[in-house]
């Protein structure tokens, strides 16, 4: 089971390069899809996502995006990296849509997208929708930017969240989990991590592992790596001197975040 996936770094003309593309084709997970480009003033990127409910998150520079018999979003974007640690514009567009994103500056863009069954309508969310808070105490700090989360009703199964994690912290931690049925205690959600890092040379560690061990992997992340989180726990260590950047997309059955507590590790939130 691979579960680290390295850029790919695909020129598809002069103007676009596909960083990640990650789908139920090449990869184990079921009800994520995902995809990075990085796209030069002018370039364009066309979807039609028929079973899939989309977010277009703009993680630098500006894009419009234009949905067929639909809306136009003109000069969505507010940094020139995410490194720049303000919310950025997403849109959220509902499935078996056709649309088109087009960059104004240097840009690069993430498409998260899940399987869902609802025909939802598109929705613009402003960096001022985006819920900020602080998590955490000790070394176990981060800092927290929630685009979907499972409290709104824009989407039906996607949840889309951005996290900064400074040198000599651990993130997601204590290690806990998110793969059974078993609410109001724990729902399923797959996730996957999307890794950015500053200075870019840096790297961090990601730990993904079940409680009967059969699944045990402990990765080396670097720049735009993807972490693919089909189940167990997974903790994200930054060494000291780094800034750690993830964008975690989760999704399954139901949008419901109720996550287990690795109970080995569980006793560090007595003091955090």
């Amino acid at each position: 089971m691979n579960l680290l996936q390295k850029p790919i770094l695909f020129p598809l003309n002069e103007k676009v390069r596909l960083i990640q593309y990650i789908t139920g084709e090449n990869s184990m997970l079921e009800h994520i899809e995902l995809s990075i480009y990085d796209i030069e003033p002018g370039g364009k990127v066309s979807y039609h996502e028929e079973n899939f409910e989309s977010c277009v998150v703009v993680l630098s520079g500006k894009v419009t995006v234009d949905v067929l018999n639909g809306k136009i979003y003109s000069q969505l974007g507010t940094r020139t990296s995410v490194f720049d640690k303000v919310p950025t514009h997403s849109v959220y567009i509902g499935k078996n849509r056709f649309y088109t994103i087009t960059a104004e500056t240097k840009t690069r863009i993430l498409i998260a997208a899940s399987k869902t069954d609802q025909s939802l309508p598109d929705n613009l969310i402003k960096p001022e929708d985006v819920l900020i808070e602080s998590r955490g105490s000790y070394h176990n700090k981060r800092y927290v930017q929630t685009i979907l989360s499972d409290q709104d009703t824009i989407s039906d199964k996607l949840l889309v969240v951005e996290v900064y994690t400074e040198g000599g912290n651990f993130s997601s931690y204590p290690p806990h989990k998110h793969d059974q049925n078993l609410l109001p205690k724990e729902s399923i959600l797959e996730e996957t991590y999307y890794h950015e890092i500053n200075p870019t040379q840096g790297f961090v560690f990601q730990r993904v592992y079940s409680d009967n061990r059969l699944l045990d992997q402990t990765m080396s992340c670097s720049n735009q790596d993807v972490v693919l989180v089909p189940k167990g726990y997974h903790p994200v260590g930054v060494p000291d001197g780094y800034t750690s950047y993830y964008l975690n997309i989760m999704a399954g059955p139901i949008k419901v975040w109720r996550f287990h507590d690795d109970p080995e590790h569980e006793w560090i939130k007595d003091r955090l």
